[in-house]
Formats: C-alpha cells, structure tokens, sequence
C-alpha cells in the first residue's frame, strides 16, 4: 500500500511504454535481476525442469501462445541446432536437433518424459545433468524471447536513465553477460565501439567496477541457492 510503490504486471521489455503511460520521463536508478523464480522451476505444471514429469511448456507468461513442445515439434533441424548452440552452448548441437526430427515423426513430443527418453541417450551419465540443463535452458529463452526482451530493456533503460543515474543488472549465463557488458562498455548490444576524435569510446555510461563483481566462497556458503547461479552484478552509472 505505499504510494510510492507500483507494481507493474508485465514483461520488463515494455519499460519504456509503463514509463510513459505513469507519467515518469527519467528515473533515478534502475535494477534489473534476470534469474528465474525457483516457484517456476518446482511446479512441475510449468515444464521449466527436467526433474519433473509434466507438459513441455516453459511459458513465464501462460497467456503467452508459443510453448517449449510447438518448438521441438515445429522449428525445422536447422533452427533447433541453432538455438541449442547460441542459447545452450551445446557442442552436439545438429545431433541434438536431427535426433528430435527424426523421432517426432513418430508421432508428437508432448510432454518432459518423452523429450528425455528422445534425447538422453546422447549424454553420458557423468554430464548428463549439466548437459539437460543446457538443453532446457536454450528451450526456455526460445520460448520466452529473453534474448530480445533484455535487448529492449536495456536500451529502454539507457535512454530512461537520469544523467547520473545507476543501472545494476544481475546476470546468470555468459549470453546475458555478453550483452550487458557490451551494452555498457560501448552503448549497444553488439558491443561495436564508436570513437570520438580524440579516440575515445562513445558511451552514455561510466563504469562503477572494471569487473564484474561475483561472490566470494564465504557468501556463496552463506547461500546454497546461489552456488549453481554463479551470481554476477555489473553496475554502470549513466553520464
């Protein structure tokens, strides 16, 4: 009931559109924290985890249409190899991705269990859960258009900024840190420098830490939560 409180039941890549419709042009400070709720990942109903049984789904928004399984039985070969590489990392990428095409012609993948029974057997038992987890993670950004939406938020962000303002952004894989160091680094995505005449980088921000800053192994002791995590926070202050 604060007033100076106002929750907004959205995706964070509209903020330049709420911003706007509150009547705020700038703001003062902006923290952005880019993990997953651990109540989505234990609600087996919402298909985040591959420990559970349950429909492959993986939807943040469940109004939203596009689902994990209409990925995996729609997308041809060639795009599931290409999410399965940019967004899981995985090395046997177009093996994962020719496997699951030639099964669903068998008949549709609906639910967890028959993804995993389609896809185990090309993981060995010592990586097998690392390697899954990759696998579900590079479903889950397709599925969610993470990607894009941290795109949109960070330039919103930018341009939303007071001069002096700060943006501290909490990251958990190597692709939203790419793109938040680019961002901040040099004022764009791509992390393509621009140079004045004196051969300084274009940016609207200043960084706070040269670093990104991590947990030590006391903290991450302290909170057992976040040892997979592998918390990190960039913070820039806008000029």
């Amino acid at each position: 009931n604060d007033p100076h409180f106002t929750f907004v039941r959205s995706n964070f890549r509209y903020l330049h559109n709420f911003l706007r419709y509150h009547g705020i042009e700038q703001v003062d400070a902006i923290l952005a924290d880019l993990g997953v709720s651990s109540h989505h990942f234990d609600d087996s109903e919402r298909g985040f985890s591959f420990r559970f049984e349950g429909a492959l789904d993986m939807r943040m928004n469940k109004r939203a249409g596009l689902t994990a399984a209409d990925i995996v039985n729609t997308y041809d070969e060639e795009r599931l190899a290409d999410i399965f590489y940019l967004y899981g990392e995985l090395k046997n990428s177009r093996k994962l991705a020719s496997v699951i095409a030639k099964a669903r012609i068998s008949g549709k993948i609906s639910t967890i269990g028959e993804f995993l029974d389609i896809i185990k057997p090309l993981f060995g038992r010592e990586r097998e859960k690392k390697e899954l987890a990759k696998v579900f993670q590079a479903l889950r950004i397709e599925v969610n258009r993470e990607m894009e939406a941290l795109k949109e938020m960070l330039y919103a962000a930018t341009k939303a900024l007071k001069p002096g303002g700060r943006l501290v952004v909490i990251t958990y894989h190597s692709l939203e840190d790419r793109m938040v160091k680019n961002i901040m680094k040099t004022g764009n995505i791509e992390g393509k420098a621009e140079k004045d005449f004196f051969g300084n980088v274009r940016t609207p921000f200043r960084l706070v830490n040269n670093k990104v800053i991590i947990p030590d192994e006391d903290e991450i002791n302290r909170n057992p939560r976040s040892r997979s995590a592998k918390l990190r926070i960039a913070e820039k202050i806008a000029e």
